[in-house]
């Protein structure tokens, strides 16, 4: 990629700006896969509210399932 000058005579610091802006500007304009996976939030975690273990399976599991400790 070739930048031009036509008019003026720009800083070092002016033409590091403005090519920041066009470099920002052409990696937006690049699109994002779709398939990619999207990021899960807290909110959909269930270990948030998974506070204590879930009772062992024995032969009284079913008393501890329903009845709170």
């Amino acid at each position: 990629m070739t930048i031009k000058v036509l008019r003026g005579n720009p800083t070092p610091e002016e033409l590091a700006a403005a090519l920041a802006v066009v470099r920002a500007r052409a990696a937006a304009a690049i699109p994002m896969p779709s398939d990619a996976p999207t990021p899960r939030d807290a909110w959909s975690d269930p270990s948030r509210i998974a506070t204590r273990r879930v009772p062992q399976p024995s032969a009284a599991a079913w008393t501890r399932t329903y009845w709170p400790s």
